[in-house]
């Protein structure tokens, strides 16, 4: 039995969930609305303010089935309910990321700025940055996987490099730092 699978999805208070013709999930709560198809195969049964899960047999495909539509129904609750946070900091000299709106301006030492254009679900706000300290973007949204997607986009602009640590990572990331040439000097 899958361990992951086999745990009932609890829902928080002002959550609703419904379960349509086709194996359609709809979830409601108070930061928006989402809906997944689950595979037919897999059975949901909603009582007592929790969602179980049930497969048909020990088939490879239904053990796989029956822990990966548990954990995305299990984000879909918890994304109307608390959403997701992601924190990214741009470390180097003169490295800026600027918010309009939907629109991110980033100046990263290239000769020009780059613009990426949020999808509407995605919300970003950069705090005052303080002297001294790395400027940081906050990414949110109640979708964990488009909200990775776009964090994984704009990491791509300027991956951490290994000597200085200069680039976009994530908050909390440790980096593997290489020694320079003078370590091999001495």
């Amino acid at each position: 039995m899958s361990r992951i699978g086999k745990l009932p999805v609890s829902l928080p208070s002002g959550v609703s969930i419904e379960v349509t013709d086709g194996n359609v999930v709809k979830v409601k709560g108070p930061l928006g609305e989402m809906c997944q198809k689950v595979d037919p195969d897999i059975k949901m049964t909603v009582e007592d303010n929790e969602i179980k899960f049930e497969r048909p047999s020990d088939l490879p495909r239904h053990r796989s089935m029956h822990g990966l539509y548990r954990a995305l129904v299990h984000n879909m609750v918890v994304g109307v309910s608390t959403g997701f946070t992601i924190k990214q900091e741009l470390v180097g000299v003169g490295y800026r990321v600027a918010v309009q709106g939907q629109l991110l301006s980033f100046s990263l030492g290239y000769s020009h700025d780059i613009l990426l254009q949020l999808p509407p679900e995605v919300k970003a706000e950069v705090p005052d940055v303080r002297k001294g300290e790395n400027p940081v973007l906050i990414l949110k949204s109640c979708d964990k996987q488009l909200v990775g997607q776009v964090a994984a986009k704009i990491r791509s602009f300027r991956r951490p490099e290994p000597y200085k640590g200069k680039g976009i990572k994530f908050s909390g990331e440790q980096l593997r730092r290489k020694a320079g040439k003078t370590a091999a000097a001495k």
